[in-house]
């Protein structure tokens, strides 16, 4: 029973243009038939002494039974309470209390404001407004701003998220949520086989559909599939003989189902499932948002699948990058097969020493990826040079040296291996400054090329070369010890020594 937006008393209404109207009562019954309000006037206690109804219809009870009784026994027990406080709000001194409360009418709940004013003679004027309509659309804006922010959050979910059971999992609880039903379940469609294939569910108490597979026109959800259109069965106990084949199924008491065709970019792609246990309270515009909510389904399954194809693309270009690098590899075998044995031990302990000194697993790929291309330059070498069985004099060392060099401009031009240059061309450089081809000292030096440098000169010298035998392991590691802080970083080789004396080397 709502409240006028204006106060009311005796010298107000005298004020008001209704002169003609022979006396204030009939000017009062005017007013409130023309805005549909109420009026009662109230002792302290609340008991009812007197109305004015513009519209008896919207009396919640006959005069008869309300005339002196307490305004709080007359409504329901909530909206009466409200009225004992406002009251108790007026008793304190304050001139004027405002409350809302609801009442159950013919058609449906009915929301009502009343505007209490203490009188001069103690009593209470009460002015009662039916704001039903305004509720209803107070309460429609509320719901469709509460949809936008769903939306938004899924939004959120497909955008940040390439996990497509998680993403569906959030769309399904907002489905849940914002259409007021107990379950839900999307089925995907295997573009191969045609089969609708479980994906995601929610609000199940068994796992009912965790094995579902139906071809393309079986069931309701392969109908809707085949008819792109949505399935709506209001009654499934008439389904029983086709929809509760299992017990898990039966055992769910489902009442009410929609089966929705996901669709995006005009592909289907699978079915939203919507079970309920008992008939839907589907308002005005519900099957609008469930198709709605489906669709942002769609967007999610559609992402998610693009992301998987350019995942398996990126491997596949990534295998053919890392065929084609061990196809360089071998080319520089071909002419030496000494080298080849020498990339895949230096590869190897490379990888495990860079472990061990704490490099992150995302950047052992390229660190591998250098190592196998290291002496990748040397295929511009001449076979004079590259094979001499003897010690190189010094103009033909001048040209070795320039390997570091010949590989950075074969390898730059392929952002591919930007990661993987520094072991290829730094992996000549020595702590103090004296290596090739730059001179780089101490951290100046790339830390790959400073951990496969040490990996690189021990396999050397304990590897036969045509112009001297292999040398022991415990000569190797003696010169390597003696060459810390001048040709190695000190601080790495503590732990290739000890790789090394764990016989960890392969």
């Amino acid at each position: 029973m709502p409240a006028s937006d204006s106060i009311l008393n005796d010298e107000m209404i005298t004020e008001l243009p209704l002169r003609n109207l022979p006396d204030s009562d009939q000017r009062l019954d005017a007013m409130l038939h023309a805005f549909g309000d109420l009026l009662f006037i109230l002792d302290c206690d609340g008991t009812i002494l007197d109305y004015k109804a513009g519209d008896t219809a919207q009396l919640y009870v006959p005069a008869s039974r309300f005339m002196r009784q307490k305004m709080q026994d007359v409504l329901p027990a909530e909206a009466g309470k409200k009225f004992m406080d406002a009251l108790d709000v007026l008793r304190t001194g304050k001139g004027s209390a405002r409350i809302e409360y609801s009442l159950p009418t013919t058609a449906g709940e009915g929301w009502y404001e009343s505007h209490l004013m203490l009188l001069s003679n103690n009593q209470v004027i009460a002015f009662i407004r039916d704001i039903t309509k305004y509720k209803h659309s107070q309460s429609k804006v509320n719901d469709q701003l509460e949809q936008l922010a769903a939306l938004r959050s899924i939004d959120l979910a497909i955008t940040s998220g390439v996990d497509l059971s998680l993403t569906l999992s959030v769309v399904l609880q907002h489905v849940r949520r914002l259409l007021n039903i107990d379950a839900a379940s999307v089925l995907l469609l295997n573009p191969h086989t045609q089969h609708l294939e479980f994906s995601a569910a929610a609000g199940f108490n068994t796992p009912a559909l965790q094995h579902t597979r139906l071809h393309v026109g079986e069931g309701h959800a392969g109908r809707a599939v085949l008819e792109q259109k949505v399935i709506h069965i209001p009654d499934l106990s008439s389904q029983k003989a086709s929809f509760f084949q299992s017990q898990d199924m039966r055992d769910e008491n489902f009442v009410e189902y929609y089966a929705i065709p996901l669709v995006a970019k005009a592909q289907v792609l699978g079915v939203l499932e919507i079970f309920h246990r008992s008939p839907i309270l589907a308002g005005e515009g519900w099957l609008d948002f469930a198709n709605i909510l489906s669709g942002q389904a769609a967007i999610a399954i559609d992402n998610a699948m693009l992301f998987k194809n350019l995942q398996q693309v990126n491997t596949e270009l990534t295998i053919a990058y890392d065929r084609t690098i061990e196809g360089w590899a071998r080319a520089l075998h071909l002419r030496d097969n000494d080298t080849a044995a020498h990339t895949r031990r230096v590869t190897d302990m490379t990888l495990r020493l860079a472990r061990q000194v704490g490099i992150l697993e995302a950047d052992l790929l390229q660190m591998r990826r250098g190592a196998i291309l290291h002496d990748i330059g040397k295929v511009a070498i001449p076979d004079s040079i590259l094979l001499k069985p003897g010690v190189l004099d010094e103009d033909e060392w001048v040209l070795m040296r320039q390997h570091p060099l010949i590989a950075v401009e074969m390898l730059q031009p392929v952002p591919y291996l930007t990661g993987a240059l520094a072991i290829p061309r730094s992996h000549h450089e020595k702590w103090d400054g004296s290596g090739y081809p730059d001179g780089l000292a101490n951290t100046q030096i790339p830390i790959s090329a400073r951990i496969f440098s040490i990996v690189d000169v021990y396999d050397a010298l304990t590897s036969d070369r045509p112009y001297r035998a292999a040398w022991l392991k415990e000569e190797a590691l003696d010169y390597i010890r003696e060459q810390s802080g001048k040709y190695f970083d000190p601080h790495i080789l503590p732990a290739f020594l000890e790789m090394i004396t764990s016989q960890r080397e392969v």
